[in-house]
């Protein structure tokens, strides 16, 4: 009987994001307070949280464009704000960065040869045909981005962040005041990302019916993480239906331990 010997499996790709003891202080003030998470790759993790909880802080400081960030903070295996991450790494901000004056291709074409200034003119063009088609603007193409509606603008965004095929999108809210035809066009686009180009997505939200959507979440009040998990689990684990209804319960309960530790000093 001959005998086989298997090979030793590989090991498993790094995490999209680790985080250890991650803080952030402005002034005397201290917006993101020791975090510690994870992102898995080639999924979507949800980042939700009521505006002002420290969730486009916190994207900053993994995108690397945040200021006095300590503790330990890994991105796709090198430290956050590396240089070479730069072309690895999509990011959308909350407010569309477009140039009003130059269509939406010309934007596109300019955002793509500063992404990779040493690429093939007939590469870059395929890059942009390709976001434009991703993001449903090649009807759009050649508008003047200054005479788009509100939700086409944060779709060009999006079509920046798409050049180049990044590893992981950091989007901070793109579909608030869309629509829900297009809210739900783009969750479809990224799950397509996800699945079939094995992005890793990072989206944050205040609105909690998104969070159904999402692979994993985290869960965000005053600059702590509060929970971590499936929306699946955090469910089981407070015992209701919704996500929304889990975030309260989760509140309630932290806001319960704050008030006995105050009084118990």
């Amino acid at each position: 009987m001959m005998n086989y010997v298997s090979e030793p499996s590989r090991p498993p790709a790094p995490d999209a994001v680790h985080a250890e003891n991650v803080t952030v202080a402005r002034g005397p003030r201290t917006v993101l307070h020791h975090l510690g998470f994870t992102v898995p790759r080639g999924q979507i993790t949800g980042l939700l949280g009521p505006s002002g909880c420290g969730k486009s802080t916190l994207m900053r400081s993994i995108v690397g464009t945040q200021a006095k960030v300590t503790g330990t903070l890994e991105v796709l295996g090198r430290p956050a704000g590396h240089p070479t991450l730069r072309s690895r790494i999509g990011y959308v901000t909350q407010a569309p960065s477009v140039y009003d004056d130059l269509t939406v291709r010309q934007n596109l074409d300019y955002f793509a040869a500063i992404l990779d200034p040493g690429r093939a003119t007939a590469e870059r063009r395929q890059d942009v045909e390709r976001a434009l088609t991703d993001v449903d603007l090649t009807s759009r193409a050649d508008a003047l981005a200054g005479n788009l509606s509100g939700g086409q603008r944060s779709r060009v965004s999006l079509a920046v962040a798409l050049l180049g095929t990044p590893e992981l999108l950091v989007l901070d809210e793109p579909t608030v005041g869309l629509d829900p035809v297009l809210r739900r066009d783009l969750w479809n686009l990224f799950h397509d990302l996800a699945a079939t180009r094995g992005a890793t997505l990072l989206v944050s939200s205040h609105v909690m019916d998104e969070a159904e959507r999402c692979h994993r979440l985290l869960l965000m009040r005053d600059g702590r993480i509060l929970a971590d998990g499936t929306p699946k689990a955090l469910r089981t684990r407070t015992g209701t239906d919704t996500v929304e209804a889990a975030f309260l319960r989760l509140v309630d309960e932290a806001t319960a331990e704050d008030r006995t530790k105050e009084t118990t000093r």
